[in-house]
């Protein structure tokens, strides 16, 4: 059966804010303080709760140049510490992304927080991206994920941004994605962070996956969301954040705009 995102957020088409997390240990851009990191993913959380938002979703975006497909532990350890810091502070169902593609430390931290999704950005299929060639992670993923009894839901991207496909065209990319790498929820996007989607895209992508979710997952503005009204979800980082750049604080008034549109729509 089809999931339902009604089952997870409590509404048709939720609204996810994206918690774009500062340098964590490890990272080159660390600055040695775990505690201020946490304390600003989670003003940013709070903001996004009292705003109405429908859920949320943390991911490492300061750690660049990110690991292809691996880690260190300390990023599963920090992370897995806020995750838990913003479930408890907000209650809100919460998505973990870890960046580039490490899918099995995403699982460990939203596994070990109760967090409720993850976003895998390459799970079937090869692309060339500024980390190098990215190889799809379904294989390991969803064995680990047995392995270790979790339900945890997989949202994947297809066409991920910041990156060329090796051979896969989306439509085909989408297909393999639910029906051989185990995927529970699509996420279209633009070409780099912040940037429009194409609805064009998004109608393709629907109709390529049926009854399965799919999610509009850059761009979305009150301007444009009703562009997207196809769309099952819209999960929402760089408008929501001052100067409608991604990694800056959340800006509340953006956030209480984005809010309005969508109940609009």
């Amino acid at each position: 059966m089809a999931l339902q995102l009604r089952d997870i957020f409590g509404v048709e088409k939720p609204l996810i804010g994206v918690i774009h997390l500062p340098p964590l240990p490890g990272s080159p851009g660390y600055g040695g303080n775990l505690e201020k990191v946490e304390s600003l993913a989670l003003a940013d959380a709070e903001r996004l709760a009292s705003t109405g938002f429908h859920g949320l979703i943390v991911e490492n975006l300061g750690d660049s140049p990110y690991f292809k497909d691996r880690v260190g532990p300390e990023v599963v350890a920090s992370m897995t510490r806020i995750a838990l810091k913003i479930r408890e502070r907000t209650g809100l169902p919460l998505g973990v992304n870890v960046l580039r593609n490490d899918a099995i430390a995403a699982l460990g931290v939203a596994t070990a927080s109760e967090a409720h999704f993850i976003r895998v950005n390459v799970l079937v299929g090869a692309v060339v991206s500024d980390q190098g060639i990215i190889e799809g992670a379904a294989a390991q993923l969803l064995r680990h994920r047995r392995y270790i009894s979790s339900d945890v839901k997989i949202f994947a991207d297809v066409a991920v941004k910041h990156a060329v496909s090796l051979g896969l065209a989306p439509r085909e990319e989408a297909r393999n994605a639910l029906s051989r790498g185990g995927a529970d929820a699509l996420i279209v996007t633009g070409e780099a962070t912040g940037e429009e989607t194409d609805p064009e895209l998004l109608s393709l992508i629907k109709d390529v996956a049926g009854d399965s979710p799919v999610l509009v997952g850059s761009g979305v503005t009150p301007n444009n969301i009703v562009s997207y009204k196809e769309a099952d979800g819209f999960i929402v980082g760089s408008y929501i954040k001052i100067d409608g750049k991604a990694g800056n604080p959340v800006d509340i008034e953006r956030a209480r705009r984005l809010m309005s549109a969508w109940e609009a729509l």
